[in-house]
């Protein structure tokens, strides 16, 4: 709903008012003003500066501008098929934009840098659709996609075939993090509605990595992504909304303000909502696009919020996350891997050798529980180190969605 920038390269932009690690894609030269038309990776990603030329080629390209307020225009109509839309952030921090069909996720590009511009590219059939329009607090925006002269669903060239299979076997891990998260937020939300701090504040990150491996798919339904995932950043009163909820704000209530008191009805709509995404996700239909896009989608996460240590800043239990979104990743990555071997057995070395440093760095913060040690323990060279292997990992997994064909 919730978050995390849905394509990282090769360098790192932080914004010095929210000190979030933002990566992007710039040409070498460091003083040179990117182009708009520069070389996208294959999810279609990139993020620049503003420019007057945004020509794509053979997808209509619609422009559209988010503030702090919402969505400008308001109101979009595109034709059926092939479409870019290009999206400026002109808001005070990074955004997201969505499109939406109800409550679910059709597509959208996360972490837009105040200033910047990200390309979308996606196949839309006709029909009515909302859009996210930046902070979750902000009025929805609506897309109208007429039906044009071609059918969309014929310009869409994956061969389905190769990925059943491990479609499929993602279905059935999905499944167990869901079951597992429902069966650990009943143990965590009891503890909370008991008033049992101690025992809260050990459950929370052990509970909260299930939902950080599904993710890909949780945050397909953007209902619950708002009420069980997102920051305080997120609303236009930030802590203060009534409207955050979920993990962030319990997790405010025992590491900050070290206390259960008034945070029974959030644990009881945690617990709820918890039940209400394994309802949907047994009955959901994964599309190849969702798989394997989730794979960076994890990655680009990682660099957003747990490297700058905003993701879980009242606990600092920022490594948890970080690894559950490996996980998660590296999971779908095993499903692939026979395709991508065949497809590009290069890329696959090169991904196989980031995750292995990623994993190392991770390991050193092992705690003999199982765990990890609070984010404040990481030293500063090992947090620019994992920023390097990061980059790198994010770069290469942004172009498994072009190498099998899935757009």
């Amino acid at each position: 709903m919730k978050n995390v920038f849905k394509h990282l390269t090769k360098w790192i932009y932080l914004s010095a008012t929210t000190s979030l690690i933002l990566l992007t894609v710039a040409a070498c030269e460091s003083n040179k003003s990117p182009d708009a038309n520069s070389s996208n990776s294959e999810n279609n990603s990139s993020q620049v500066k503003p420019a007057s030329d945004t020509s794509s080629g053979n997808s209509a390209e619609t422009a559209l501008t988010v503030t702090d307020k919402g969505c400008e225009p308001s109101q979009l109509t595109v034709t059926s098929g092939q479409n870019t839309f290009v999206v400026t952030n002109k808001s005070s921090q990074p955004l997201e934009w969505e499109i939406l069909s109800g409550v679910k996720v059709i597509e959208e590009r996360e972490n837009i840098a105040p200033g910047f511009v990200q390309k979308l590219k996606t196949n839309l059939e006709a029909g009515e659709y909302d859009m996210a329009c930046g902070l979750r607090s902000n009025p929805k925006g609506k897309l109208t996609v007429k039906a044009g002269q071609g059918d969309s669903q014929a310009q869409t060239t994956p061969d389905q075939g190769k990925l059943v299979g491990a479609i499929a076997e993602y279905k059935v891990y999905v499944t167990k993090e869901t079951d597992q998260l429902v069966a650990d937020n009943k143990t965590f939300t009891d503890a909370v509605i008991a008033g049992d701090l101690a025992k809260a504040q050990k459950l929370y990150p052990s509970t909260h990595v299930h939902w950080e491996r599904a993710e890909p798919i949780a945050e397909l339904f953007s209902d619950l992504d708002k009420t069980m995932d997102s920051r305080a950043d997120d609303f236009a009163k930030k802590e203060a909304d009534s409207q955050f909820t979920g993990y962030h704000r319990i997790e405010k209530a025992l590491f900050q303000d070290k206390t259960t008191k008034g945070m029974k009805p959030f644990a009881e709509k945690l617990q709820k909502d918890g039940l209400e995404l394994q309802k949907r996700i047994a009955t959901l239909t994964i599309e190849p696009k969702n798989m394997v896009g989730g794979a960076a989608d994890l990655i680009e996460e990682v660099a957003a919020t747990k490297i700058s240590g905003e993701e879980d800043r009242y606990s600092h239990t920022d490594l948890w996350d970080f690894s559950a979104n490996v996980d998660g990743s590296q999971k779908i990555v095993e499903l692939l891997r026979p395709v991508i071997q065949k497809a590009n057995p290069d890329l696959l070395k090169r991904v196989d050798s980031n995750f292995t440093k990623v994993d190392q760095k991770l390991a050193k913060y092992k705690t003999p529980d199982g765990g990890f040690a609070t984010y404040d323990k990481v030293s500063e060279a090992d947090k620019k180190d994992m920023k390097t292997a990061i980059a790198a990992l994010s770069e290469d997994l942004s172009q498994l969605r072009g190498t099998l064909g899935v757009n």
